[in-house]
C-alpha cells in the first residue's frame, strides 16, 4: 500500500480564520490540479469557534459568551480556534485513504511530537455506541488536541488544532467537540509551555515520518 505524502511546510504565523479558509479551497484546488504539492500550513487565528453541520446549537456558546461562531464543511463538532493554540490544515493527495486512516496519521504524528517534547500522549477507543473520540489526550483524559477533517477529489483540507497555552476559560462557554472531556494545554499539564517553534518543529517533523502514520 501507498505510504502517506511527503509534507512540504509553510509557515503563515497568525491569519483570521474567514481568511485562512478561502485560502485553503485555494490552496485544495491547486493540489488536485497538481500546481502545488502536499502541504501543511501552520498557523494561529484570533478567537473563534468553528462548528461542523451535525453540531447541535446547544453546545454552541451563546450570544453573550463573546466569542465569533463559524459555520464550517469539515467533520466535528464544536471547536476554539485562539492565541496559544498551534493550527494545522493538512492540503495533500489521499485518494488511496479514507477519512480514517488521515485522522489516524494525525493522531499518531501528534501523539508522536508531543513524545519528542516530553509528553506522554493517547488516543482514545470509541466505546461502542458511544461518540466518536478523535484527537489526543493526557493520560488522565484531559485533551490536549482536535482533529476535524474534509476530503473532496482525493484531497484533504482542515486538521487539527493543539492546545499549547491557550485561555482554558474559553472552554467553559460552549460544549467543546460534542464531549463532557475537560480540555487541557501544554502548559496546564507540564506547568510551563514548550517554545512554539520547538512545538511547531516537532509536529512538522512527525507528519513527515509517514512510516509511522499506519501504525
Amino acid at each position: 500500500m501507498r505510504g502517506f505524502p511527503a509534507l512540504q511546510r509553510v509557515d503563515l504565523g497568525e491569519v483570521e480564520y474567514a481568511e485562512a479558509a478561502v485560502a485553503m479551497e485555494g490552496w485544495a484546488q491547486e493540489c488536485r490540479e497538481g500546481r502545488a504539492g502536499d502541504r501543511l500550513f501552520l498557523l494561529t487565528h484570533p478567537p473563534v469557534v468553528t462548528y461542523g453541520p451535525r453540531t447541535p446549537v446547544e453546545h454552541l456558546p451563546t450570544v453573550t459568551a463573546g466569542l465569533p461562531t463559524v459555520r464550517v464543511d469539515r467533520g466535528g463538532q464544536a471547536t476554539y480556534h485562539g492565541p496559544g493554540q498551534l493550527v494545522g490544515y493538512l492540503v495533500a493527495h489521499v485518494r488511496e485513504r479514507g477519512p480514517a486512516d488521515v485522522v489516524r496519521w494525525l493522531e499518531n504524528g501528534l501523539i508522536e511530537a508531543l513524545r519528542a517534547l516530553g509528553f506522554t500522549a493517547v488516543r482514545r477507543d470509541t466505546p461502542p455506541g458511544g461518540p466518536s473520540l478523535v484527537g489526543v489526550w493526557t493520560p488522565e483524559h484531559r485533551k490536549v488536541a482536535s482533529i476535524g477533517m474534509r476530503i473532496r477529489g482525493g484531497v484533504s483540507t482542515h486538521g487539527f488544532s493543539l492546545n499549547v497555552d491557550p485561555d482554558l476559560a474559553v472552554y467553559d462557554r460552549f460544549l467543546a467537540c460534542g464531549l463532557d472531556d475537560p480540555t487541557t494545554s501544554l502548559r496546564a499539564w507540564a506547568g510551563s509551555a514548550p517554545d512554539e517553534a520547538a512545538v511547531r518543529d516537532a509536529v512538522a517533523g512527525a507528519l513527515h515520518a509517514t512510516d509511522r502514520a499506519s501504525a
